[in-house]
């Protein structure tokens, strides 16, 4: 392969998520990332664009995204503001078109990786609304009778957090892989390239303490990695003997986000 992606510095990936980044830049087709919240799909994006020395573009897609948002937007406000008020030449319709996201990616001289984080968070319409430039990778502006096609075919990597169901023709363009969360062994290994040096035994009765969390039965939001990571930032900086973790949680507030969560953790102390 040309591109091979092997993860980066700041990045664990697993070999079936490398696998599935490397075979979608040869198919030259999106990857799906679906997983639970706190897997690293949004960092994988940026964590592929570094590995690959590529400019990362993202389209952070919310609930009132609409396809065309990230294609262009023809200003028309400006351009009859600009006809009653301004000294620019209202004549060239071209300068008032704005492009979004999926428009700079296609507009880059060199290939960029695209993020289009949390894509059901738009409405159902969304992801069937790009599936002709995804597929041809080229959008035709009416306003100024030009066709925008894309210089260099970028790396479109597509987040989703499972809210909404994807259109199956929609799905049918893309490499699909679901980033399971992260065993004890590879935890470890991320837990070591955010904090490097850190205590043996801090990391390991921390671990464990987190892992025995998230199987507890009641907790409504099982705490992420991102939360793991910042729990061992709070003990750190709280000086907490590694011994102490053994019997409670300390902290719980970081690791735990509903009050629900926090009874069921007090009803079930270590």
């Amino acid at each position: 392969m040309e591109q091979t992606f092997r993860g980066s510095s700041q990045y664990v990936a697993s070999p079936e998520l490398m696998s599935a980044v490397n075979i979608a830049v040869v198919l030259q087709k999106p990857l799906l990332i679906k997983g639970e919240p706190g897997t690293g799909k949004t960092l994988l994006a940026q964590a592929v664009a570094e590995a690959l020395g590529k400019e990362l573009i993202v389209w952070n897609v919310k609930s009132t995204t609409k396809a065309q948002d990230g294609l262009y937007v023809y200003d028309v406000v400006q351009r009859l503001y600009d006809s009653q008020f301004g000294e620019h030449n209202v004549g060239d319709i071209a300068g008032y078109i704005k492009y979004g996201k999926l428009g700079e990616a296609f507009l880059a001289e060199e290939q960029v990786v695209l993020l289009i984080d949390e894509i059901d968070k738009a409405d159902l319409e969304f992801p069937n609304d790009l599936l002709w430039e995804l597929d041809r990778m080229e959008f035709y502006i009416p306003e100024i009778r030009q066709t925008v096609k894309a210089r260099q075919r970028p790396i479109v990597i597509i987040t989703s957090n499972a809210e909404k169901e994807l259109p199956d023709a929609f799905l049918r363009r893309c490499v699909f892989h679901y980033i399971e969360f992260p065993d004890q062994k590879q935890m470890e290994e991320i837990v070591r390239v955010h904090f490097g040096d850190l205590d043996r035994r801090l990391v390991t009765q921390a671990l464990a303490a987190f892992y025995w969390l998230r199987e507890l039965r009641g907790i409504e939001k099982k705490p992420s990695t991102s939360e793991l990571v910042d729990w061992l930032r709070a003990l750190i900086a709280g000086g907490v003997d590694p011994a102490v973790i053994t019997q409670q949680i300390p902290f719980a507030g970081v690791l735990l986000k509903k009050d629900k969560d926090l009874r069921t953790l007090q009803r079930n102390k270590r």
